[in-house]
This record gives structure tokens, C-alpha cells and sequence, in this order.
């Protein structure tokens, strides 16, 4: 059963007070949320998803640039994005009091499970209907609305930078029980001082943050997203990394170099420009994930994201070989970092 009283969100959605037959208790994330599915035979609809907020649902699982949120962020986001013609979740009710939604159940099949069942040389067509995807949303949400919280933050060089030494907090010393030697500190203080400004400069749009195979739901009416609420301005290619830099699904590098040059087709972009972004922002993102993953690991208690640690940074190596510019960086990290990540 959940943790929660759900009586009067069900009444706002059945306008009778009705009690669920069946509840089962899905996957948990890396958030303090949890989420449960509820069956409710012969109603409309038969199921729903409880989304139990926990902790202050306010407040970001992610470190996030502005003052706190008015409204809880999952809701303005999904506003925002529903209102745009993005598909979304239905919210069929809200009770922050007792810190629970009810949504619309969208079934299991998230885009990583769709992947993994598929041959991976089948695996263009898939990928190429989850870059339209992408690149509807970018279209989608071209024009800002000042009203909600996305637009009102963003991927500075202060928030990069900060991702970066939480990286070197929980990816380096955490796993090297020792802190980093000062002169190997400074220099990569610099080198990721640089990373963030470079970054920084790159043209921004609307960025879901975390467009990746687990927070795309595959459906009858076409892929879902889910987990927006951390949505904001970044690199016009974050989610791109996001997607083809997926630490839970290797795409290797021919699929790849497709599917950027349908992302640069659609949106634009010169595909060398395109090339050049993606390796530059992947090298951030991926060193964050790589230091999160422990970070959830050792301060909440979930080592289930461990087994994705070397691959991303594996996918941090890959990109540090595609850009020159970034070999310093290289060699500082293949001196810090275990023996396969050097070449």
C-alpha cells in the first residue's frame, strides 16, 4: 500500500470515494520521489500512477540557478509542455497536501526497454523517431514563456562548475578515499573552469535535462516524457548527449554520428558545429553523471546506478579523444581515474 491517504485525490477524480483493489509498487529513481500503480476495476480510468513527492517537493533532486519555485515544478513544466502539444502525462489529480499526484498510467515500456528488446542493428529507426522527438520539443518550446520556472534558469557557468566539482567530489575522492593532490587540483580547477565558460557560451534552448532511454515512455500514442521538472535554458545540444550519451544504453559510434547529423539536419546546425558541441558538453555531463552515480550510492543508499559509472565515463573518454582542445584535461583525468580509462 502507499505511505499516503489518496481518499481525496480519488474522489476528485471518480467524484465518489472509491479504494484501489490492487496496488503495486514500481521502480524506484535515483529522487526521493517513489511511485506506486493503483488498479480500480470497472472505473475510467482502471489505473492510475501515485507519485509520492517525499522530502520537500520543491526543492530539486538536481542543484538548479534561482530563487525556490512558487509552484511545484513538475506541474508548471508539464503546464508548459501540454500547452505546447508536447506529449506528457495527464495529471488527473493533485494533492500537495498529503504530497501526491495521480497520473495517467502510461504502461512500462520505457524507450531502454523498447532498445534492449530490439535487435541493435534495428536500432536507427527507433532512435531517429526519439530525435523527432527531440527536436519537436526544441520547436515546441522556441518561444519563451516567462511565467514558468524553465525559463527563468539556467545552465550557467556557475551551475556547470558546480556539477564538475561534484564530479571531483564524489567520482574522484570519494572513490580515491583521499583528496585530490593540490597540483593536480589546480590544474583541473583550470581545465574545468574553462569546460564551464566554453560551455556557457554555447547556444541555448529549452532543455528537458535528463532526456535519456529511462525517461522516455514508449506508447501507443507515441514516445512520452516524463521527469521534466528540472527542465531550464542550456547547450543546444544537452539533450542530444543526453540521449545518445546514455549511460544505461551504449549506441555506438556509426548510429551516432547518424543520428547527430538528423539532429544538425533538423535544427539548423552545420553537422561539424553540431559534432563539436555534442563532444564538448558530453565531457561535462557525463563526468556529473559518473560522480552522481556514487553521490547516490553513498549518501542515499541506492548502489543500483554503480554498475553505470564506467561507462560513463568511458563515454567521457570518447569524447575527450574526439576534441583536441581537451587533451589536457585528458591527461589530468587519466591520472586521477582508474588504469581503463587511459589509453
Amino acid at each position: 500500500m502507499t505511505s499516503v491517504d489518496l481518499s481525496r485525490a480519488l474522489c476528485s477524480v471518480y467524484g465518489e470515494d472509491v479504494r484501489p483493489a490492487r496496488v503495486l509498487a514500481l521502480k524506484k529513481d535515483a529522487s526521493n520521489r517513489s511511485y506506486h500503480r493503483i488498479h480500480l476495476p470497472g472505473r475510467s480510468p482502471e489505473t492510475l500512477v501515485v507519485m509520492e513527492l517525499g522530502g520537500d517537493p520543491k526543492k530539486s533532486e538536481e542543484a538548479t540557478p534561482g530563487a525556490p519555485p512558487e509552484e511545484l515544478p513538475f506541474l508548471a513544466v508539464g503546464r508548459l509542455l501540454a500547452s505546447r502539444g508536447v506529449p506528457v502525462p495527464r495529471v488527473h489529480a493533485v494533492d500537495l497536501d498529503r504530497g501526491v499526484l495521480l497520473l495517467e498510467d502510461l504502461g512500462d515500456e520505457t524507450f531502454e526497454r523498447r532498445l534492449l528488446a530490439t535487435a541493435a542493428g534495428d536500432w536507427f529507426d527507433l532512435y531517429a523517431a526519439a530525435i523527432d522527438s527531440l527536436c519537436a520539443l526544441q520547436r515546441a518550446t522556441a518561444q519563451p514563456d516567462e511565467t514558468c520556472i524553465a525559463y527563468g534558469r539556467a545552465f550557467d557557468e556557475k551551475l556547470l562548475r558546480w556539477e564538475l566539482d561534484h564530479f571531483r567530489e564524489w567520482g574522484l575522492e570519494a572513490v580515491r578515499a583521499e583528496p585530490v593532490p593540490p597540483a593536480s587540483r589546480r590544474a583541473l580547477d583550470e581545465e574545468f573552469d574553462r569546460l564551464a565558460a566554453r560551455i556557457a557560451a554555447l547556444p541555448r534552448r529549452f532543455v528537458h535535462r535528463d532526456f535519456q532511454s529511462r525517461n522516455l515512455m514508449w506508447t501507443p500514442r507515441g514516445i512520452v516524457l516524463i521527469d521534466f521538472q528540472d527542465a531550464l535554458l542550456g547547450p543546444r545540444v544537452y539533450d542530444l548527449v543526453a540521449l545518445l550519451d546514455d549511460s544505461y544504453v551504449d549506441v555506438l559510434e556509426p548510429l551516432r554520428e547518424r543520428l547527430i547529423a538528423r539532429w544538425a539536419g533538423a535544427s539548423d546546425a552545420r553537422m561539424e558545429e553540431a559534432a563539436a558541441e555534442f563532444h564538448l558538453v558530453a565531457v561535462q555531463r557525463k563526468l556529473k553523471d559518473a560522480g552522481r552515480f556514487v553521490f547516490i550510492d553513498r549518501v542515499k543508499g541506492n548502489p543500483s546506478f554503480l554498475p553505470h559509472v564506467p561507462h560513463s565515463l568511458e563515454l567521457v573518454r570518447r569524447s575527450l579523444r574526439a576534441d583536441p582542445s581537451l587533451g589536457r584535461l585528458a591527461a589530468i583525468l587519466a591520472d586521477l581515474l582508474p588504469h581503463p580509462f587511459a589509453d
